[in-house]
C-alpha cells in the first residue's frame, strides 16, 4: 500500500433521501444553488454553463474556494463528477440510484489541499481537516433532504417544481 501524502484526501458519504433521483439529480447539478440547501456552501457564483466558484466553510475558521466544473453530467446513469481547481485540487463525483421511492446517494471525492496555511499545517490539521469534512457532509444531508421535501410540498400544492 502506496501513503498518501498528508495534504491527500480520500472521502466517501452515502446518503438517502425521499425524492425521485430525476428530481434529485436535477438538484445536485445545480452548482449554483448548492448554498440555498448546504450551510456551509457559503457562496456560489456561476463561472460557465457547468461551472462555479464555491466558497466553503464549516466549523474550522477558514474558507476553502475553489472551482467546479462538471466534467460528466449524465441523469440517465445518475452520475455526476466534477474536477476541483483551488485550494482543492482534484475530484468529486455523486452517483444516484433508486431506493425504494427514493434515492441513495453516493459521493466520494479525491484531493489535494493546495491552501497554504492548511498545507503548512498537514501534520497537525488533518485529524481536524477529516472532523470538520464529517460535520459538513452531515449538514449536507439534512440540507438536502430539508430542501428536496419543499420541492415534495410544493408539488403536493400544485405548484411547480423545479
Amino acid at each position: 500500500m502506496v501513503d498518501m501524502p498528508l495534504n491527500h484526501y480520500r472521502f466517501r458519504s452515502v446518503w438517502s433521501v425521499d425524492s425521485p433521483p430525476e428530481q434529485t439529480f436535477d438538484v445536485l447539478a445545480d452548482l449554483a444553488a448548492y448554498p440555498h440547501w448546504w450551510r456551509e456552501v457559503r457562496e456560489a457564483r456561476q463561472v460557465a454553463e457547468d461551472a462555479a466558484e464555491l466558497r466553503c466553510r464549516s466549523v474550522l475558521p477558514y474558507d476553502l474556494v475553489f472551482q467546479t466544473h462538471h466534467n460528466t453530467k449524465d441523469p440517465r446513469t445518475g452520475l455526476l463528477r466534477a474536477d476541483l481547481v483551488g485550494d482543492l485540487d482534484g475530484t468529486a463525483s455523486w452517483r444516484l440510484e433508486p431506493e425504494g421511492r427514493g434515492t441513495r446517494l453516493v459521493y466520494e471525492q479525491e484531493v489535494v489541499v493546495r491552501k497554504p496555511l492548511l498545507r503548512a499545517l498537514a501534520l497537525i490539521s488533518r485529524p481536524l481537516l477529516k472532523a470538520n469534512h464529517e460535520l459538513m457532509m452531515r449538514s449536507g444531508r439534512r440540507g438536502l433532504r430539508t430542501y428536496l421535501a419543499g420541492f415534495r410540498a410544493g408539488a403536493r400544492e400544485g405548484r411547480p417544481i423545479g
